[in-house]
């Protein structure tokens, strides 16, 4: 992980091939400088399709992450988002260690004004599980539209 004082602006991924990181901490996430870093602002990056593996049984989890911030200085790459949610592939995490543990990344690496990340997991053994993480409260005035994602509701 880089020094989450000094993110990097040099992105390593845009413009270039990149291979799917090994695992989630080799993984490098590109951030560059925020174009209208005196802006209040929200952005946010929707990923439906993550996978990961449960630790115990090694069998495939899958979530909607919905990943919302306020920027500060620094925007992340997309790309390099993308490839580090990618990693998570063959990464064995309970669904509380990987939501949290990708906005606990995000927001001490981009030092955002604020972040929230919400996994809404799909269920395996009945029971959907649902995670959120937030880095505080919200700046105020900062328009926080919901995140979209209805509870799971079975075939009802």
């Amino acid at each position: 992980m880089s020094d989450s004082s000094h993110p990097p602006l040099a992105p390593k991924h845009l413009g270039r091939s990149s291979d799917l990181p090994a695992s989630p901490q080799a993984a490098i996430l590109d951030y560059v400088a925020n174009p209208r870093a005196n802006e209040l602002y929200l952005v946010r990056f929707a990923a439906p399709e993550f996978t990961s593996l449960c630790p115990v049984t090694g069998q495939p989890d899958f979530a909607h992450l919905v990943i919302d911030y306020a920027p500060g200085e620094t925007i992340v790459e997309s790309k390099s988002l993308k490839l580090f949610l990618g990693s998570f592939r063959n990464h064995a995490g309970f669904h509380e260690d990987c939501t949290v543990g990708i906005g606990r990344r995000l927001y001490d690496e981009m030092q955002p004004k604020w972040l929230r990340i919400g996994g809404y997991w799909y269920p395996r053994g009945g029971i959907p599980i649902d995670v959120f993480w937030q880095s505080g409260a919200p700046p105020e005035a900062l328009w926080l539209p919901d995140q979209g994602v209805a509870p799971y509701r079975g075939r009802g």
